[in-house]
């Protein structure tokens, strides 16, 4: 069996996929933005993927997961950014604009509103149009992955920008975990040497992207919107590992979400290879 891949079409992936040919890995690779992807998952279209976090918690007990590797922050990410004309209080009564690519971070926005702001009565809606266009004409909006770099390259005097990772952090103490490596648990019956074998190449590439990040930053900024500099920044603030704090910040997400009427139970983890 031939692995197929999602991989998220964000920057913040790289040192996971960059060099992961290098390291011997011979399957399909399907871009996508997390949404996209969450769906190829579920229907079996991809066998694994770095996938939301909120997608584990809707359908744990098809998946399982892959120790050792996620997309996290401790403290601020950077590319889940809140931008409002105001400070957050003045949200109450207003409407969020989203792109409405990833489930993990718009349910992420409403807990911090709900469970640790007071902000009960907002809603989020992903508009007909563009959702930068309308954060320039002063609505409150909710961007992820590249377009959150781009746009807080390029901010309207006077808007407030808010990290959701940061405010996480803030309120918890803890690591959020944006995205985990999923495994649909059909490869993994069917192919449990090779899951194996990804989870080494993944661990390859990624000490080698850190071992690089100056050449894998060079050769991605082009077109990026970031410098070399930039980015090398932005990957070293990121979080790449799953650890028990890791899991537990999940676990209070998950709890939270459940509190919230946004997952029926908190699910189980299942890793491989104990399923």
């Amino acid at each position: 069996m031939t692995l197929r891949i999602g991989r998220i079409a964000y920057l913040n992936v790289a040192p996971y996929f960059h060099y992961l040919h290098e390291q011997g890995f011979t399957g399909e690779i399907i871009a996508g933005v997390p949404s996209a992807l969450n769906a190829m998952l579920a229907e079996g279209s991809i066998d694994a993927c770095p996938s939301s976090s909120y997608e584990y918690g809707l359908h744990a007990d098809d998946y399982c997961l892959l120790p050792g590797h996620s997309i996290s922050s401790i403290g601020p990410v950077h590319s889940v950014l809140l931008f409002t004309p105001g400070p957050l209080h003045s949200l109450s009564g207003e409407e969020i604009a989203i792109t409405g690519e990833s489930a993990t971070s718009i349910n992420l926005l409403k807990i911090l509103l709900t469970e640790f702001c007071g902000i009960n009565n907002v809603s989020c809606n992903v508009p007909s149009g563009e959702v930068e266009k309308l954060l320039k004409e002063g609505q409150s909006a909710l961007l992820i992955g590249d377009r959150a770099l781009a746009a807080a390259q390029d901010c309207p005097p006077g808007v407030q920008i808010t990290d959701l990772g940061a405010l996480w952090y803030h309120f918890t103490g803890m690591p959020f975990v944006f995205a985990l490596w999923i495994l649909r648990r059909e490869a993994v019956t069917k192919s449990p040497d090779e899951i194996s074998a990804l989870a080494a190449q993944l661990g390859k590439s990624r000490q080698h992207a850190f071992s690089n990040l100056h050449e894998m930053a060079a050769k991605l900024s082009t077109g990026a919107g970031l410098s070399a500099r930039q980015l090398e920044a932005y990957w070293r603030g990121m979080s790449y590992d799953l650890s028990d704090g890791h899991i537990e910040g999940l676990r209070l997400y998950f709890t939270l979400c459940r509190k919230h009427g946004l997952l029926e139970k908190v699910p189980d983890f299942h890793f491989f290879p104990a399923m």
